[in-house]
């Protein structure tokens, strides 16, 4: 009974990395129209990067479970 609980918990692990995915791509997005504009909020900016930088350690760490090295 195993296997298939293992297949729950990676769809899981997989959904919710496409979900930090968007999320980061968003912030990109959002972070690139403030630097667009003159009067950028730096303290805002400031946030959003480092929200970003978050988001992509939170990836970095998904990804590490649902695709482990493996050394051969």
């Amino acid at each position: 009974m195993n296997p298939p609980t293992q297949m729950d918990r990676l769809d899981v692990l997989r959904a919710e990395l496409e979900f930090l995915k968007r999320e980061h791509r968003d912030l990109d997005t959002a972070i690139a129209a403030l630097d667009e504009t003159s009067r950028t909020d730096q303290f805002t900016l400031r946030r959003l990067k480092k929200q970003k930088l978050g988001l992509k350690d939170r990836i970095a760490r998904l990804e590490d479970q649902i695709f482990p090295d493996i050394i051969a």
